[in-house]
């Protein structure tokens, strides 16, 4: 695999300097562009067709999360990674809602981000362990403190337990495996079954669980408890 080329944006110019070089430094990663605000950002991405895209949160015109729905609505497969100072709910859980494939925080050493850049365009999801922790505080909440009604993908205890009960035990072992954020192919290698096979999994679990992607089951994995943040 080459280097990832990724779409850098941020409306401070000399973070965006900063994290340019510690990528490039890398020699993992190739910043092919750098926008500073969402619309930018959308524009971007239609003529550079990076392979994801690096994302603030707070910007101006267009902030990440309306920026983050919006390209999930053009490019659904484009892997959207959150690079954030903020790890409290009222960011983490509508940039989740909106797609992001990962969140981590500004804090997070060179090498970290790297590797959650290289996991978010392999297929899986990566979440800073306090933002992990923000994700559960939520969901054992059923909401946020202000009263607004749980994110999608998220279900009452009673309800959640119940559609697990409605998975299989090979189910149940794929769904721990996408929580934990192992690739369709690193599944079907540690259960020795083919790709074909895991993607049939997968897409019986979205449909039993009436979940749309490896966020959303992450998140249902912590609540029934498949999955501890121990684990992740």
């Amino acid at each position: 695999m080459g280097k990832i080329r990724v779409l850098l944006v941020d409306d401070h110019a000399i973070l965006r300097e900063g994290i340019r070089y510690l990528l490039s430094a890398s020699g993992e990663v190739d910043v092919v562009g750098e926008a500073q605000d969402g619309i930018e950002a959308l524009e971007m991405v239609e003529s550079l067709m990076p392979d994801a895209v690096l994302m603030d949160i707070a910007m101006p015109r267009m902030n990440g999360i309306e920026a983050t729905s919006e390209l999930k609505k053009r490019h659904p497969e484009l892997p959207v990674l959150i690079l954030s100072m903020y790890d409290s709910e009222e960011y983490v859980v509508p940039i989740l809602k909106a797609g992001a494939s990962g969140y981590v925080l500004k804090r997070s050493a060179a090498q970290e981000l790297v590797s959650a850049l290289k996991a978010v365009v392999a297929g899986q999801v990566i979440l800073h362990p306090d933002v992990a922790r923000t994700v559960m505080d939520s969901i054992q909440g059923g909401g946020t403190a202000s009263g607004h009604a749980a994110p999608a993908g998220f279900r009452s205890e009673g309800g959640s337990h119940a559609q697990l009960e409605q998975l299989t035990d090979r189910e149940r072992e794929v769904l721990t495996l996408i929580a934990k954020g192992l690739t369709n192919q690193q599944i079907g290698e540690k259960l020795f079954i083919s790709i074909k096979t895991v993607q049939a999994h997968r897409a019986n679990l979205m449909e039993k669980l009436d979940l749309h992607d490896a966020v959303e089951l992450t998140k249902f994995a912590i609540k029934t408890g498949l999955l501890s943040l121990d684990d992740m």
